[in-house]
C-alpha cells in the first residue's frame, strides 16, 4: 500500500439517492465540494443553487457515501447531457467537431463527484463512481476535472476515461480543466 493510501472507513455505505433526497441534503454535499476542491466557502452556496436545479434534468442519478450515523462523506450526481445546458454547450465548443456526436449524444454528465479530504485515498470515490455508473443506461459518461496529476485524475484514467479536451478554462474558475469521457460500462481491470 502506498503511504498516501488510507484504509477504508469502516461502515461507509454507498446508496442511491433520489432528487428529493439529494435536494434535502444539498448544502451538506456542497460543503464537501468546497472542501474537496479547495474553493472559498461562498462557492458552496452558489453551487447549491445550480445543484437544486439539476435534479429536474432528465436522467438525474445520484449516489451518497454515508457513515453509519448517516453523516455524508461523499457523493456523485449527474444527468443526461443535452443542448442548452451550461456545461454541455461549453464542452461542445471545446471539443473537436468529430467528437461532438461520438461523445455528446446519449451521454451522462457527471456533474460532481467529491469525497471529504479525510476520507480520500481509500477507494471511496471509485466505489461511488462505479455504483453510479453501473446504474446508467447511457452510452458514455463525461466529466471535467482540474487538469493536473491528482488522485482523482489517476482514478479516472484507471477506469478508462480518455482526453476529450485539455487545459480548458471554464468561466469563473482560473484553473485549467480536462474534459474526459469513457464508454459505459466502465473498465475496472486497471489498478489505481
Amino acid at each position: 500500500m502506498r503511504s498516501a493510501e488510507r484504509q477504508p472507513t469502516t461502515g461507509v455505505r454507498v446508496v442511491p439517492w433520489t432528487g428529493d433526497q439529494f435536494g434535502d441534503r444539498v448544502d451538506e454535499a456542497m460543503a464537501i465540494y468546497v472542501a474537496a476542491m479547495g474553493y472559498p466557502e461562498y462557492t458552496g452556496a452558489q453551487r447549491a443553487v445550480s445543484a437544486r436545479k439539476h435534479v429536474a434534468h432528465e436522467g438525474f442519478a445520484c449516489r451518497a457515501a454515508l457513515l453509519p450515523d448517516d453523516t455524508l462523506v461523499g457523493f456523485a450526481y449527474g444527468y443526461t447531457t443535452a443542448p442548452g445546458q451550461w456545461w454541455h454547450d461549453l464542452v461542445r465548443r471545446a471539443l473537436a467537431r468529430e467528437h461532438n456526436t461520438e461523445w455528446l449524444d446519449d451521454a451522462f454528465e457527471l456533474s460532481e463527484l467529491h469525497v471529504l479530504p479525510e476520507h480520500q485515498g481509500a477507494g471511496l470515490g471509485r466505489e461511488v463512481l462505479l455504483s453510479l455508473a453501473g446504474s446508467l443506461a447511457h452510452r458514455a459518461v463525461l466529466l471535467s476535472t482540474p487538469d493536473s496529476d491528482t488522485r482523482a485524475f489517476r482514478m479516472y484514467r484507471s477506469l478508462g476515461f480518455v482526453d476529450l479536451a485539455r487545459n480548458y478554462l471554464f468561466p469563473g474558475d482560473a484553473r485549467p480543466f480536462a474534459v474526459l469521457g469513457a464508454s459505459l460500462p466502465l473498465t475496472t481491470a486497471t489498478a489505481d
